[in-house]
């Protein structure tokens, strides 16, 4: 359900929807842009780079008082993370459980995972605009930027 406030600017009513309103959305990919080369940069092995590419992942982030879990549906099962945004954990990636630290940070309606692992910092931002979310991958070694398109 969509939080809305009335928002007075210079006498005029203006009806402003919820920052958070992604919250509890499932977002599922419909399209994406460059990321067989990102995955293939990252280490993906070449025999199940089709698989990474091939598959459109969903997901969905909920908030519970000072944390928030991000549940992703894989073909291997859901992958649930429980984090607070600011703060680093250890956690896994991929279908071979790579370890990494991740930190997760909430602003407005941008939350930004910065990944910390053998192959460099990699970031995923993902921003939301009411039933549109974008997901852009980058990598500090890495000057490509590959990107996933998500509808709720």
């Amino acid at each position: 359900m969509t939080a809305y406030h009335l928002n007075t600017v210079a006498g005029s009513n203006r009806l402003i929807t919820d920052k958070m309103a992604f919250l509890g959305k499932e977002y599922s990919c419909v399209k994406q842009e460059n990321v067989e080369a990102f995955f293939k940069f990252i280490g993906v092995p070449e025999d199940k780079l089709a698989a990474y590419c091939d598959f459109a992942p969903s997901g969905k982030l909920v908030k519970d008082g000072d944390s928030y879990t991000f549940t992703s549906q894989y073909p291997s099962g859901p992958k649930v993370v429980t984090f607070q945004s600011g703060v680093e954990f250890e956690d896994s990636i991929g279908i071979e459980k790579v370890p990494i630290k991740s930190t997760y940070v909430v602003d407005g309606n941008t939350v930004t995972q910065t990944i910390k692992s053998t192959k460099g910092t990699t970031i995923f931002k993902r921003e939301f605009s009411g039933d549109d979310m974008v997901l852009t991958m980058t990598n500090n070694d890495w000057d490509g930027v590959a990107k996933r398109y998500y509808k709720a």
